[in-house]
């Protein structure tokens, strides 16, 4: 039966392990051409949707989300830019016309039929960083109101020598959440800014100018209220190409300028130049829903730990070499729900935990975390009593490891039980190796990081696991494959190659760092340094 719960295991034995079967079992079933690639506001969701409450009734669990529903609204604002009428930079009395997608990649999130920006002046805002826990302002109380603020990608500190008195500041090359385009355009629409461009490096962004480009104009975010809608007309990234010339026909030194940025002295730049831009805008609202099951507590109901993953994934695309063509993401993250499902199943056969388990699949993550961002924004659990969030996304699909990885060091003690619980099983932390590229802030416990509330997130891209089978080689070997050729593409699909025994291993020491906290008046914290513990501390008196 296509959108029922699979049958599940009888014994009391069969129903305490974390099952491979029904793992499969569950990725198969959601990556059916049925559910068309699970993109938010389709018939692919609304198909989705009911087979995720399905499964969860089939657990017994409860309904978890709004008034006693399954599910949350998640009121998407979809849009995509047309052929640009004006594109242009003046400087020195000479205009330039740029060239959409190669010199400049916008996209818009404000919803309007058209957008314009018409002769606004640039200017250059070093990273855009204000963090006062740092002793950092980049901007000095400059007026952004109206202007294009040009930023560079990452931290202050990503590029320092290990000399110079920013190194360290930032993390080094681990990249804090001020590194985040996320950040910049959050920060650039806060000072009024009308545009916001952030300079591309391949290094710093930690990709290529291709993936810059690939969305072609469309853009996601939450829909809002007029009053509520961002300052910003336009935001996107200029190629570090285009950006040198611009520099250099002001009479200024881009090298130098980054230089310069990497110090608390720095003072914003006015570039000299102006940015006109005017674009058609196509424009939908999508409504789209988050999915809740709960396991209430016995003896402190409020107190909440959430183990999430999301549901949506690309829906349909250009047909791939094999003919498919939708984009329906087994791995990414059809197997996180599956294993956030085998939790629920675990917890289920166990004693009523004190604490509340909510079991929370969320949309919309691959269009920006949305769904979770709807969530805090709007949370039906308080965050101050949340005790933690553990998300799952992205499983290595290789086998046995002797390590697990993990994203975020330095963060909080939840990454202390992690290594705690590895270690019962055998295994090592080993620490992402690419700590640059920001992981932590790229799933969706980071939306109620953001609110104070204690994360962990389970990612098997974010380092090579040393497998059993191989060694470090072979892990790599994996992510090298899965990234190179089906992230975000239709042949992330399960195939029978799959080894699910080393993502076994992942799900159950999140279920064994859950289940200590359910049957325990414990609460994990944030670790000092971290820039959201101030954030949690705020409301510790909620928790005595």
């Amino acid at each position: 039966m296509l959108f029922g719960a699979p049958a599940l295991a009888q014994s009391t034995d069969q129903a305490t392990e974390i099952s491979a079967e029904e793992i499969t079992r569950t990725v198969k079933t959601m990556t059916l051409d049925q559910f068309e690639g699970r993109a938010p506001g389709t018939a692919g969701e609304d198909r989705t949707i009911g087979y995720l409450i399905g499964r969860f009734e089939a657990l017994g669990l409860e309904p978890g989300g709004v008034d006693g529903s399954w599910t949350q609204p998640v009121p998407l604002l979809h849009t995509a830019l047309g052929k640009p009428e004006t594109l242009s930079i003046t400087s020195k009395g000479k205009a330039t016309a740029l060239n959409a997608g190669k010199d400049i990649y916008v996209s818009t999130l404000q919803p309007r039929d058209r957008v314009t920006v018409e002769d606004a002046d640039m200017v250059f805002v070093g990273y855009g960083v204000t963090a006062p826990e740092r002793g950092w302002d980049d901007f000095k109380d400059v007026d952004l109101k109206g202007k294009v603020a040009v930023f560079l990608v990452n931290d202050p500190d990503f590029a320092a020598a290990s000399d110079e008195p920013v190194a360290g500041t930032f993390g080094g090359r681990a990249m804090t959440y001020y590194g985040r385009w996320t950040y910049k355009f959050e920060e650039a629409a806060r000072r009024g800014a009308s545009a916001a461009l952030i300079i591309h490096e391949t290094e710093a962004a930690g990709y290529g100018w291709s993936v810059v480009e690939s969305p072609q104009g469309e853009n996601y975010g939450i829909a809002k209220p007029d009053g509520e809608m961002t300052s910003l007309a336009l935001q996107g990234w200029i190629s570090g190409e285009t950006a040198t010339k611009l520099f250099d026909e002001a009479g200024l030194d881009l090298a130098s300028l980054r230089a310069a940025a990497r110090s608390k002295e720095f003072k914003p730049v006015a570039i000299g130049a102006r940015f006109s831009a005017a674009y058609p805008v196509t424009q939908e609202v999508v409504k789209s829903q988050n999915v809740f099951g709960k396991i209430s507590g016995k003896s402190r109901p409020d107190e909440t730990i959430i183990y999430g993953a999301h549901w949506d994934a690309y829906g349909e695309g250009p047909p791939d070499k094999d003919g498919k063509i939708y984009r329906s993401g087994a791995n990414d993250d059809a197997l996180g729900i599956a294993g956030i499902m085998e939790i629920a199943r675990k917890f289920k056969s166990m004693p009523q935990p004190d604490r509340t388990i909510v079991i929370a699949a969320w949309s919309a993550e691959e269009r920006g975390l949305l769904g979770s961002e709807v969530y805090a924004q709007n949370p039906i659990y308080p965050v101050e009593k949340t005790v933690a969030n553990l998300a799952i996304d992205v499983l290595q699909t290789a086998g046995k490891a002797k390590d697990v990885i993990l994203v975020g060091k330095g963060q909080g003690t939840l990454e202390d039980d992690l290594a705690k619980f590895a270690r019962l099983q055998g295994r090592v932390v080993t620490e992402e190796n690419l700590p640059e590229r920001g992981l932590f802030f790229r799933a969706d416990h980071f939306s109620l990081a953001k609110r104070g509330v204690p994360v962990l997130l389970m990612m098997s891209l974010a380092g090579a696991s040393d497998l059993v089978d191989g060694g470090r080689a072979a892990g790599q070997k994996w992510i090298d494959d899965y990234t190179g050729n089906c992230y975000h593409a239709a042949c992330d699909a399960w195939t029978p190659e799959w080894d699910l025994t080393g993502a076994v291993q992942d799900i159950n020491v999140m279920f064994d760092i859950g289940n200590e906290f359910a049957y325990s008046d414990k609460w994990p914290e944030w670790k000092a340094g971290s820039e959201f513990k101030k954030i949690r501390d705020a409301s510790s008196e909620a928790r005595r």
